[in-house]
């Protein structure tokens, strides 16, 4: 049996009046993505003082809308691009939806090949002030960021920061009332030494460090750090093995969780599951049964107890 193409799918997310219809009729009357040929189905999830047109694309472009969060199934999905016999799906999304609704939703042979959030710059700080958990779901996978409604004085560093608290991999771009676009050349140094002999992670940057090491584990192999965590014990490791992390809280107190990573050699140390200690040791990949596969382990050559810190629960901001 034939297995089913691999439809590619352009999601657009952000908050209502933020500028993604502009954004998107822009990209649909753009020959370089819309040939005319191509057949696009094009779904819309809300409504703002924008609206498409039927037929204003051309053809090829058949729209469709869903104006409930529980309407999104991938049978409904599915049947609409039968219909429309797509080639390309765009989606503007919700930003009150959870991104996972659609992910959830989206049929099997559905593939997101890019997934780009728009934002206004006069609205998004209060957005993230009074919606956190909503501005982190859309950000944390945002393969891009763009900040529109830009100004000469819009305070970029501000918005970079809020967009760099959740993700340090999302390109983030400015586009001011002219439509010119400007991409973002703020440097982020870590609030550690990378290059350092032994690698001191401060105890309010231990989220910053793991949320790093996980995202680009090459630059922490072989390296020496050295941190304070929490000990955890689990049966599925071998006696001498234990994980040792933080618990981290990336926008609320319902989202804290613990993270960390496994360790081997106690040191002569009766270790126990919540015991504290400041470790010093060598990271490397490895399997490990914590795991189900390989992840960052570490070598502990140096571990003593310690007290638990003023603020448990770490942040990225």
């Amino acid at each position: 049996m034939a297995q089913p193409r691999e439809l590619p799918v352009y999601l657009f997310t952000g908050f209502i009046e933020a500028g993604k219809t502009k954004f998107i009729t822009e990209t649909m009357h753009d020959p370089n993505f819309n040939d005319g040929k191509t057949k696009f189905l094009l779904l819309c999830c809300e409504e703002g003082e924008e609206e498409y047109e039927a037929g204003e694309f051309g053809e090829n472009v058949v729209l469709n809308s869903f104006d409930s969060e529980e309407l999104l199934t991938a049978d409904r999905i599915s049947a609409m691009a039968k219909r429309a016999k797509a080639d390309v799906v765009v989606i503007e999304y919700n930003g009150m939806w959870q991104l996972d609704s659609i992910y959830r939703a989206l049929p099997e042979e559905f593939m997101v090949y890019q997934e780009i959030m728009i934002a206004d710059s006069t609205t998004f700080e209060n957005y993230n002030m009074n919606l956190r958990s909503l501005v982190v779901d859309k950000l944390q996978s945002a393969e891009m960021v763009v900040f529109n409604r830009t100004t000469d004085k819009t305070d970029r560093l501000v918005l970079h920061k809020i967009v760099r608290g959740v993700s340090r991999k999302a390109s983030i771009c400015y586009e001011n009332m002219d439509g010119n676009i400007e991409f973002d050349d703020i440097q982020d140094p870590l609030p550690f030494d990378i290059t350092a002999p032994v690698i001191e992670i401060n105890d309010e940057d231990f989220a910053l460090f793991y949320r790093d090491m996980s995202e680009e584990f090459e630059k922490y192999n072989g390296k020496t750090v050295r941190f304070k965590g929490i000990c955890a014990l689990d049966r599925c490791l071998p006696k001498g093995h234990y994980a040792i992390g933080r618990h981290i809280m990336t926008c609320c107190a319902d989202d804290i969780a613990y993270r960390g990573v496994v360790a081997k050699g106690m040191g002569g140390l009766n270790i126990k599951t919540r015991d504290w200690a400041i470790v010093e040791g060598t990271l490397a990949i490895e399997k490990s049964a914590l795991y189900q596969g390989e992840g960052p382990v570490l070598t502990v050559k140096h571990i003593e107890k310690a007290e638990k810190p003023e603020v448990e629960v770490c942040t990225f901001y």
